[in-house]
């Protein structure tokens, strides 16, 4: 039996071979409830402007949806498509409405690095960054001289030095472009160097 405790007195609780729709319900539950404390999270880290956040939680925990969630909110790619957000605790404040769609946000995840050494992974690195380049291929229009050749330089095959400046030097760009701070979050760090020690 799995009991779902929804208040104080209220509470669900389903038998192995219940209906399906009992279970769909359950999960519809459960995503809101989740989807309601993951908008808390939005709040609470914006507030206590924290420079760095680690989140530490075990496998399959939800931190990559809770990334992807916090993403969706800031992120100017999503400006105007707050109704997502509509019914949940973070859209009944004013102040968080304007704030939806109103940053740079980069967003990386190395959760598809599965390679076990570390010139595989290096390589694979290198291409996800590549991609993220050219997800903002825009931004090399208004890049002059030395910038602009590093932006070029960015690929699969990049020396160490521009691997390991891409990411400042893209954040840079982005910040500059739009007048505004980056929002940068990174996925799957952890797991990555689990792999290769």
């Amino acid at each position: 039996m799995l009991t779902l405790f929804l208040q104080e007195r209220q509470s669900i609780s389903l038998w192995r071979g219940q209906s399906v729709l009992a279970i769909r319900t359950l999960k519809i539950l459960l995503f809101t409830m989740i989807s309601m404390w993951k908008t808390m999270f939005i709040r609470e880290w914006w507030e206590n402007r924290d420079v760095v956040t680690l989140i530490t939680r075990p496998p399959r925990f939800g931190k990559t949806l809770l990334i992807s969630m916090v993403e969706r909110f800031f992120s100017i790619e999503y400006d105007g498509q707050g109704s997502v957000f509509e019914g949940l605790s973070i859209w009944q404040d004013e102040e968080y409405r304007q704030l939806q769609g109103a940053y740079p946000v980069i967003s990386l995840s190395f959760a598809d690095i599965k390679e076990g050494d570390f010139k595989g992974a290096r390589k694979k690195i290198c291409q996800i960054i590549t991609d993220l380049y050219h997800k903002y291929m825009f931004l090399e229009n208004g890049l002059e001289g030395s910038e602009k050749d590093f932006f070029q330089k960015v690929s699969p095959d990049m020396p160490d030095y521009v691997a390991t400046l891409s990411l400042k030097s893209l954040s840079g760009y982005l910040s500059r472009y739009y007048g505004k701070r980056l929002l940068f979050f990174w996925t799957s760090m952890i797991l990555l160097c689990k792999r290769l020690m």
